[in-house]
């Protein structure tokens, strides 16, 4: 079976959003750990909005922290900010005060002993191209042709790679033909091996020298299946960027996660995939489900060891902390120096 993924680079447009928001989001929790924030951010040609809800008492300059990310990523040009962002309504603030969750979603966990990483091998190779593109471009004086924007996308068959598609913005006058060769020799081949019969297509349309905001528009949250597992698992579809730990979006999905790996990490099964549904205004999640690989019912297992309540996530995995745009890029699993990838002693 083949088994497709794509991961863009830090200055896809939509990840530019994601990380915009997720930086916003760390300085109302580094200045007010209680804040209440549901954000989103709309970018193109020039400008970017920020729009959402926020509660805190934390009072700062967004425009400035929006500039700064945008310039950290890589870009020249300049970006002119609006932001509209208004107090909740009192109809979600009540529900807030009762501690009820503060949405309608669903939410899926997975885990899996294929990779240390405990990650669809597909999706964890596709995470190491996208970051070592962007490592040569930050790092590496013989890629400072690179620009910020691109993407990879991998796919497999079982755990033998058979093509690979690189994206990548460059400078103008670059030859297509040295930069194909340096990111096969620099990138792919390392990461993926010697693979006979590999598809390689290196910016196979031609050039591409205008990208990110000058290209084309980006949203925030519209790159959820790259943020999780790549598409290779089902999806809720809510987006985890812009929104306090709190929501059950983000707080449900990070938990998820935490417990299917640590089931897997006990020896328990192979691989677990964990659903849970969260309704607004209700304490506790309507239902968690999870099975294993083989079809093994693990539902009970899942509901008698961990706290699926957005409150009790938060306290579990200590996630008030503003660590969010650190981890904005590459997905937020299968990686290291998070809590929810933390192995349970």
């Amino acid at each position: 079976m083949l088994k497709t993924v794509e991961i863009p680079l830090s200055g896809h447009p939509d990840k530019m959003c994601d990380r915009i928001v997720e930086a916003i989001l760390d300085e109302y929790l580094r200045r007010d750990e209680k804040s209440r924030v549901d954000i989103q951010a709309l970018g193109s040609h020039g400008m970017i909005m920020i729009g959402g809800s926020v509660d805190s008492r934390a009072d700062f300059d967004s425009a400035s922290i929006i500039q700064k990310v945008y310039k950290n990523i890589g870009n020249q040009d300049e970006l002119e900010p609006f932001i509209n962002i208004e107090r909740p309504s009192e109809d979600v603030a009540k529900i807030v005060v009762a501690g009820g969750s503060q949405g309608t979603t669903v939410v899926h966990g997975y885990a899996t002993r294929e990779t240390r990483e405990m990650m669809p091998l597909a999706y964890v190779y596709a995470s190491a191209l996208a970051r070592r593109i962007d490592d040569l471009r930050r790092t590496d004086e013989a890629f400072q042709w690179l620009l910020p924007d691109g993407k990879v996308q991998l796919t497999m068959d079982g755990k033998r790679p058979v093509s690979v598609t690189v994206l990548v913005q460059h400078a103008p006058k670059m030859e297509l033909a040295q930069m194909q060769m340096a990111l096969v020799d620099t990138v792919i081949t390392p990461i993926l091996g010697e693979v006979d019969g590999l598809r390689m297509y290196v910016n196979s349309s031609g050039s591409f020298c205008t990208g990110g905001f000058s290209a084309c528009a980006g949203a925030s949250g519209r790159k959820t299946l790259a943020d999780t597992y790549g598409g290779l698992l089902p999806s809720g579809g809510g987006a985890i960027s812009g929104k306090d730990p709190l929501k059950p979006s983000r707080a449900g999905s990070l938990m998820a996660r935490y417990a299917a790996k640590n089931i897997v990490a006990s020896g328990a099964v192979g691989n677990i995939l964990i659903k849970v549904g969260y309704s607004i205004g209700q304490q506790e999640p309507i239902f968690i489900e999870a099975v294993g690989g083989k079809g093994e019912n693990l539902s009970k297992l899942v509901k008698d060891k961990y706290d699926f309540r957005p409150e009790a996530i938060v306290e579990r995995l200590d996630l008030r902390k503003p660590i969010y745009q650190d981890v904005a890029n590459y997905g937020y699993f299968g990686r290291a120096g998070v809590s929810w990838e933390r192995i349970e002693k």
